[in-house]
């Protein structure tokens, strides 16, 4: 073999290796791609994942003032349940609420509105306008903190032209404005549970602060000392990570709590 073809022959195979073992990783760690059943399998192996925490058993709640009318929620893959074989929040409320879920979400994006994927191209893009919804919750998205995207101010309009949805304050506004006039159902916006995020816990504030301004709900998880004090066994199975919960991290941690807290918002 001549030595040019020699190293183009290598080189070939180097990159044939390289692609498979991206795709190999894509697969394992994000469920990407043709391994992507090598997330799903690993996922479904966690303890907090195991049968006895199926969805299916939840019960319904007699006298649910949501019976039969309808949920929409918004968020990334906290509301997708990326860690809980898509058994989330939505999936929770419904079953326990007795409401028809719409659900949009999209693992790893923000509030801000920095792409097509962004909270609100997605708000505006895929989610019905004519559908009339009793009830639109929205996740407070870890993303954006991560990301360490600018946080913002909050405005002293109202208007839905005026807010600054390149920062996390002006999109929060924009989306509640949006869902508020479109829709003309309670907004609800929920927090994750307490985890090691200064910025996280300033955009909960902010949220907080948020409410007095426009009148919606929120669903604080991270301020509930309470709640949050769980033991290191409890954690091991309630959540795969510090952000996502697992499907009993769903329904036996989080969701019951925010289920009492919708209540009382909503009563």
């Amino acid at each position: 073999m001549k030595p040019k073809k020699k190293v183009f022959m290598i080189a070939a195979i180097i990159l044939v290796c390289f692609i498979v073992f991206s795709l190999y990783m894509a697969g394992s760690l994000g469920g990407l791609g043709p391994f992507g059943w090598l997330y799903a399998e690993r996922l479904a192996k966690m303890p907090g994942n195991a049968a006895q925490f199926s969805f299916d058993t939840i019960e319904p709640m007699e006298n649910s003032p949501l019976a039969g009318k309808k949920l929409c929620i918004l968020g990334s893959s906290v509301v997708h349940g990326s860690s809980s074989l898509e058994s989330a929040v939505g999936e929770y409320l419904a079953a326990r609420l007795g409401c028809d879920l719409t659900k949009e979400a999209v693992s790893g994006t923000t509030l801000v509105d920095n792409g097509t994927n962004s909270y609100i191209q997605r708000l505006r893009s895929n989610i019905d306008l004519n559908t009339h919804f009793d009830l639109f919750i929205c996740q407070l998205s870890t993303n954006d903190a991560s990301k360490e995207l600018p946080l913002g101010e909050i405005s002293t309009s109202k208007n839905l032209e005026d807010f600054d949805t390149s920062t996390i304050t002006g999109a929060l506004e924009y989306i509640i404005c949006y869902a508020q006039e479109t829709w003309d159902c309670p907004v609800v916006f929920f927090t994750g549970s307490h985890y090691d995020s200064e910025a996280y816990g300033a955009m909960v504030t902010r949220l907080l602060e948020l409410q007095k301004k426009w009148g919606i709900g929120v669903l604080d998880l991270w301020n509930d000392e309470e709640f949050n004090h769980i033991s290191e066994e409890q954690r091991a199975v309630f959540m795969a990570d510090n952000i996502h919960p697992t499907k009993a991290g769903y329904r036996d941690w989080w969701c019951p709590e925010m289920e009492q807290q919708l209540l009382g918002y909503l009563n």
